[in-house]
């Protein structure tokens, strides 16, 4: 079981890891681009996962292999279960996480992959004193970036400790860092049953809300392998990704979906971010 690193331990940098040599988020073409120049991969429900045992999962692989693989925008639900602070969707009974370790495997992810920005768009279900309690125990409240009106580089946020953006959909500052995400995010409707019914309508945040979430999944009701699968086609993704920049005049930078494993989102995300 892999556990939160507590406490305020000296972090690794990227320079003092990899002298001389930086692949922000895996690609060196990307350390010179502002956070809203890029687009990342992201996971719907990430704590959600048919590797834990969790009922009508919505991910096949839990957190940390996500991350191993590529995502680098994680949308997590947190609730209050029997006084505990759990990560859980819904019914904490048909799968729950303590929120403590659900952090602790992100945090151990960025301490030895510090070329890498991470974005957690919570479901904050907790307090936000809760939340960043459990931020700073888990050591990720220490790398949280505040965003001052201006966005730096992948590069910049690297080299200076701050790699990890964190919003919440409810909660918000203070502390600077814990952002209101409808402040900084704006996003499409998300509740779709069949490809035919996908829109890219403004949904939650405003039109001056500088990121720009694409909601891809399907619920029939529940999450499937087979639906991701089809709705992550290259054909379909990229297809709705670029139609949703152009009607809303706004880059893709976090592209949304269920079984991240399942379709082409990382070639999707490569060619959205114009890399070979």
């Amino acid at each position: 079981m892999l556990v939160a690193s507590v406490g305020c331990s000296e972090k690794t940098t990227s320079a003092e890891r990899n002298p001389g040599t930086q692949a922000c988020n895996g690609h060196p073409a990307l350390c010179d681009r502002r956070l809203d120049e890029v687009t990342l991969a992201t996971t719907h429900n990430a704590m959600s996962s048919e590797a834990a045992g969790w009922i009508a999962p919505n991910q096949g692989f839990g957190i940390t292999q996500q991350l191993e693989d590529g995502i680098r925008g994680m949308m997590l639900d947190t609730m209050d279960w029997n006084g505990e602070d759990y990560l859980c969707h819904g019914y904490c009974e048909l799968g729950a996480q303590p929120l403590l370790e659900g952090l602790g495997e992100i945090e151990d992810f960025l301490d030895a992959h510090p070329d890498n920005v991470v974005l957690l768009l919570f479901q904050d279900g907790l307090s936000v004193e809760r939340m960043v309690a459990a931020l700073d125990e888990s050591g990720l409240g220490e790398r949280a970036w505040t965003f001052d009106g201006e966005f730096p580089t992948l590069s910049e946020l690297i080299d200076a400790g701050t790699n990890l953006v964190v919003t919440g959909e409810s909660g918000g500052p203070p502390p600077a860092w814990y952002h209101h995400a409808w402040d900084l995010i704006q996003d499409t409707p998300y509740s779709f049953s069949s490809e035919d019914a996908f829109t890219c309508e403004a949904n939650r945040g405003e039109a001056t809300s500088p990121l720009f979430l694409v909601n891809h999944w399907l619920g029939t009701p529940l999450p499937t392998p087979e639906g991701a699968e089809r709705v992550n086609a290259a054909s379909v993704l990229q297809a709705r990704a670029e139609q949703c920049a152009a009607e809303r005049g706004q880059r893709v930078n976090l592209l949304g979906v269920d079984f991240y494993e399942r379709g082409d989102l990382f070639s999707v995300v490569d060619q959205l971010n114009g890399l070979d």
